[in-house]
């Protein structure tokens, strides 16, 4: 049997815990001399002046916090000798750049204190302590420099960075460079499913929700005939002839467009797509959250394969007061654009759904190749209602044949339907002590299709279908 997976596994273990305890040893070490004057050290350390070296800011998005400081963490660890320094001073610190702080030493406002620390979640069940605000101090490729680590307040107009200062400008920038490949490479957002989330004006980094990915079979997805292998085929199925369709030219960005009246099962097919492309970094979207459609697109490139879900995507055709980064255009033609500005040969797919295709249809006909496919995901036919309701009571004693009654009376009604009336039943069983049984889908079935029950059905995503059929 071949361990070197787990020699590997336990070789890193190691490594990472004698990072964790080096670097708490010069932490505490370093605690009794809090208060004294940090400039000396960074001078001592540079060689040179500290306060005449220019400083070299990179500044961080909020969603490569972490990758930023799980990479700079590889790389100042490198060295035997690297320290990580507290800077004492209050909030005041957090609002003046490094060359302030240094020229301002003189008021006692740049003294060693407590390193910051920012709890940040790195995937659905994990979190990293992350440097909030510090200095580290180390050798790069041989060359001195410090690296001020801090996080961004935008309620204060300041943005997570670094800032780097190096008695040679280019050890600086060969540095950052080797620091962005291991961001990457280390990145947590790899084959994670994400949504954007939180207070931006929040100190928390709270800008990503990392969701653990759904586990919802082919056999609980009931849709019309082929549908769901059609479009499977083109958002998961795809990725798995990737190479030789660029070897043959052909592009591998896609878009697919799920359209139909609202609870014919959209958003559980978007929900079993994403479970089944177990490799695919995947980028949630919805409501307030499209304004980070650029973002998305940013991060699907830079982490291919990757799927981007824009849900319910026609209630941004025609929004003109919401754009992301101020531009003139409404947030549809952003999304095209995300989507154009992505190469051919791009593994990644945008999955759309919308209520109202019509809503759509002008601008992705006026913006053409943006959307190859298109499906429609109708009101379920009585096979399919059925089957959704055996699907729902599949733990239930219900008969074919009273399945079948509420199947037909059931037309024009929608999946999200035939949920609501097995849980209606099971509820009037319990009412009445009982274990459900025909009668009480039968009279859930009566109590969903009367007259006064006409506006629950039109919530459920019903058609006059089924309120004509509940007349007679």
């Amino acid at each position: 049997m071949d361990h070197g997976g787990t020699d590997q596994g336990d070789d890193e273990l190691r490594a990472a815990l004698t990072r964790l305890v080096r670097q708490l040893v010069h932490e505490d070490s370093d605690a009794a001399r809090r208060g004294e004057d940090l400039l000396p050290i960074l001078d001592a350390h540079l060689g040179v002046a500290a306060d005449e070296v220019p400083v070299v800011v990179e500044p961080i998005m909020v969603h490569r916090w972490a990758d930023t400081d799980i990479a700079l963490a590889e790389i100042v660890a490198r060295d035997p000798g690297a320290r990580l320094l507290g800077v004492g001073g209050g909030d005041q610190r957090h609002h003046s750049s490094l060359s302030d702080l240094m020229s301002n030493a003189e008021w006692g406002r740049f003294r060693r204190g407590q390193v910051d620390r920012l709890n940040v979640a790195t995937g659905p069940d994990a979190e990293r302590a992350t440097v909030a605000f510090g200095l580290h101090v180390f050798h790069h490729a041989g060359a001195p420099m410090v690296v001020l680590q801090r996080v961004g307040n935008p309620e204060h107009g300041s943005q997570a960075r670094l800032e780097v200062l190096a008695a040679d400008p280019e050890a600086a920038a060969a540095m950052l460079a080797e620091l962005r490949d291991e961001a990457m490479r280390r990145s947590v957002l790899w084959r994670q499913v994400i949504s954007f989330s939180g207070n931006p004006y929040a100190r928390s980094m709270s800008g990503l929700t990392f969701h653990r990915r759904p586990e919802l079979p082919a056999s609980r997805v009931v849709l019309p005939e082929g549908t769901l292998d059609q479009v499977r085929a083109h958002v998961v199925g795809l990725a798995h002839h990737r190479d030789l369709l660029r070897e043959k030219g052909q592009h591998l960005k896609r878009g697919v467009l799920l359209y139909g009246p609202p609870g014919t099962g959209k958003t559980h097919t978007v929900r079993h797509l994403v479970g089944a492309a177990s490799e695919a970094t995947v980028v949630l979207l919805s409501g307030t959250e499209m304004v980070h459609v650029g973002a998305a697109a940013q991060i699907a490139r830079a982490h291919q394969p990757a799927i981007v879900v824009i849900e319910d995507c026609d209630l941004i055709a025609e929004d003109r007061d919401h754009h992301f980064g101020g531009g003139a255009s409404p947030l549809l033609f952003t999304l095209l654009d995300a989507m154009d500005g992505l190469d051919q040969d791009a593994d990644v797919a945008f999955l759309l759904t919308t209520n109202r295709a019509e809503a759509l249809e002008k601008a992705l006909t006026q913006r053409p190749g943006r959307v190859d496919l298109a499906v429609e995901i109708p009101l379920p036919a009585e096979a399919d209602r059925r089957a959704l309701i055996d699907l729902y009571a599949s733990e239930l004693a219900f008969s074919a044949a009273a399945v079948s009654r509420a199947a037909r009376d059931s037309a024009g009604t929608t999946a999200s339907y035939a949920k609501e009336l097995v849980r209606r039943a099971v509820l009037l069983a319990a009412m009445t002590g009982r274990e459900p049984d025909d009668d009480h889908l039968e009279a859930a079935s009566a109590e969903l299709l009367s007259d006064s029950a006409r506006l629950t059905r039109a919530l459920l995503g019903s058609t006059d279908e089924a309120d004509r059929t509940s007349t007679h």
